[in-house]
């Protein structure tokens, strides 16, 4: 059994962006995962409603976020919790937002 993993952000960010796709996940056990996702200064944000408990982490850029009924500028060091269900997505984004993103449990497929 595997008792600890190390990563680092640009690492993460590399591989995503070979990847070509806006997430990209480093991290998967059972009681959660994680990722790294970006979105491009005047982008839209796609994502609906997940099965589980989510955490953001903007590392850099601006933007604003609405889950639920909340509504926030947010920019580097915002942390957002949104609970499973709600709809939540980023928007009016005008910089590059990376965002470190953990599910609990591990994000459905």
């Amino acid at each position: 059994m595997q008792v600890a993993n190390f990563f680092n952000i640009v690492e993460a960010e590399k591989h995503r962006k070979q990847s070509g796709k806006r997430y990209s996940e480093f991290l998967r056990v059972p009681t959660m995962s994680a990722g790294v996702y970006v979105l491009p200064a005047g982008g839209t944000d796609p994502q609906s409603p997940h099965q589980e408990d989510e955490m953001y982490y903007v590392v850099h850029g601006r933007g604003r976020m609405r889950a639920g009924s909340e509504d926030h500028a947010v920019s580097e060091g915002s942390i957002i919790f949104v609970a499973a269900g709600v709809e939540h997505r980023f928007y009016e984004i005008t910089e590059e937002l990376m965002v470190l993103v953990l599910f609990a449990p591990a994000e459905t497929e």
